[in-house]
């Protein structure tokens, strides 16, 4: 943890600590027991976050899956996002990582900006952008595919290239664009995915 980005710390510190539902445990431990069973055979455990427009959802869990495994010393944990469609990294999503506490650097303008999440000084910070799943950036094949939409889960029932496939599905904060509850929803959204990453993250560090 003292990796990471002091105001980072303090955000992570603060999260709930309780036991996230029995319902939730269930869904997320066959991505727990996947990285678990590769770390010791591979250089590297990729992970691809997917959902369709990869604005918002996909996002969350990219950052989140990666920060917790850095905090942990799981740093052979790489992560990835893609979508079925390219749009844009949601100006929404970045504001409610920057209130958790990671620092936001613009890289280029136009209508799908390049981004860097910066987590910690002493790792390099994660590459933000909106693209296909199958983008040359992203892995091609070995990796585990995270599905956290229902559209993308029921559109790509294949996902090309995985190893494995985990419907991790999660409300779309889209839906309060644009009304008094906005900020709060995407608040909502990338603590619940924290929180959820962080129950993966720490069942892995626990068995190995």
């Amino acid at each position: 943890m003292e990796h990471l980005l002091p105001e980072l710390q303090s955000y992570l510190k603060n999260l709930p600590a309780e036991a996230l539902p029995a319902e939730r445990q269930a869904v997320l431990r066959p991505l727990a027991d996947f990285v678990t069973a590769q770390l010791p055979q591979e250089e590297s455990v990729p992970i691809t976050f997917i959902c369709t427009h990869n604005s918002r959802r996909s996002h969350f869990g990219q950052v989140w899956a990666r920060v917790w495994a850095v905090a942990l010393g799981l740093d052979q944990v790489v992560t990835y996002s893609g979508g079925t469609e390219a749009t844009a990294c949601h100006p929404h999503t970045l504001r409610a990582l920057a209130a958790a506490g990671l620092r936001i650097e613009p890289q280029s303008e136009g209508p799908n900006p390049h981004y860097l999440i910066h987590f910690s000084e002493s790792y390099p910070p994660i590459e933000a952008w909106s693209k296909v799943y199958t983008d040359p950036a992203n892995p091609q094949r070995g990796f585990g595919a995270v599905m956290t939409c229902d559209s993308a889960n029921e559109g790509c029932p294949v996902v090309v290239g995985a190893a494995a496939r985990f419907p991790i599905l999660y409300e779309d904060p889209k839906a309060f664009d644009g009304t008094p509850q906005e900020a709060a929803a995407y608040a909502e959204r990338c603590a619940q995915i924290a929180k959820e990453m962080r129950f993966v993250m720490e069942r892995v560090r626990e068995k190995v």
